[in-house]
């Protein structure tokens, strides 16, 4: 299927999500090649691209330089087209990450984000891991600021990107999602899926296409997106690309896979 629910959330969302951290920041990222953040005009027309073709899951965070800013510019006219997912707990500034998991820091976080949104509810809304992600969830209180911003109405679901199985099995049994990596090169964190589907809990990938580091077979496009879908705990997988032609081989690859 290519819209299903998000865990146990009334959230509709794509198999696939369209990350946006390549039109708000080039600096200290990770893919195989040096890339120029695209203007207002050509990241319209990618947003646009993407929504024609069926992707209604957006999703951007703090540490992703200017994302968030530049989204709520784009967004304006779109807003009810997209499911928006962001982050706290992660700052970008001057080259450099820094991290602040207090509650205090997380509703300035997720006001802020509002604010660059402009809007007025994010739907989905993860603690960016520095990696510790125990310590964050068992001594911060980050989740249950965020169980509150969900009260209070200001976010639809919360969870953790995580970075360790244990961390991210831990995120799921106190939020509505979570955020792990897998691929065909790493699969480590394969139990956090099997826990979220055996629960119920929404599972977002990033990585999923080895951020451009795909290994060497006869179409390794087809077969990672054949091992994504192929694990039914999987919600979307977020593909994070500014290229028109690969975003528009990915979605159509991932459809007739799903079909």
């Amino acid at each position: 299927m290519w819209m299903r629910t998000l865990g146990q959330t009334s959230i509709e969302i794509s198999a696939l999500g369209l990350g946006t951290v390549k039109i708000g920041r080039n600096q200290g990222v990770k893919y195989p090649k040096s890339f120029s953040i695209p203007d207002d005009k050509a990241a319209l027309a990618l947003i646009d691209q993407a929504s024609n073709l069926g992707i209604n899951l957006i999703d951007t965070a703090p540490a992703y330089g200017n994302s968030e800013l530049r989204l709520g510019n784009l967004l304006q006219n779109r807003r009810n087209q997209w499911v928006i997912c962001s982050k706290v707990g992660e700052e970008f500034e001057n080259g450099k990450s820094s991290f602040n998991f207090s509650p205090e820091h997380t509703q300035f976080s997720v006001e802020r984000s509002l604010n660059r949104l402009k809007t007025d509810v994010i739907d989905i809304v993860l603690v960016h891991s520095d990696g510790n992600d125990l310590d964050i969830i068992n001594n911060f209180g980050t989740l249950d600021a965020l169980a509150e911003l969900k009260k209070k109405g200001l976010i639809r679901a919360f969870g953790m990107s995580t970075k360790t199985v244990a961390g991210g099995i831990a995120a799921a049994e106190k939020g509505d999602v979570v955020m792990a990596s897998y691929n065909l090169s790493y699969q480590d964190e394969l139990p956090v899926l099997d826990y979220s589907r055996e629960n119920n809990k929404g599972v977002l990938l990033k990585k999923a296409l080895a951020s451009g580091h795909l290994p060497e077979c006869e179409d390794p496009l087809e077969a990672s997106l054949k091992l994504v879908f192929g694990h039914r705990g999987v919600s979307s997988a977020i593909i994070g690309t500014i290229n028109p032609r690969h975003l528009e081989t990915n979605i159509l690859t991932a459809q007739r896979l799903l079909n």
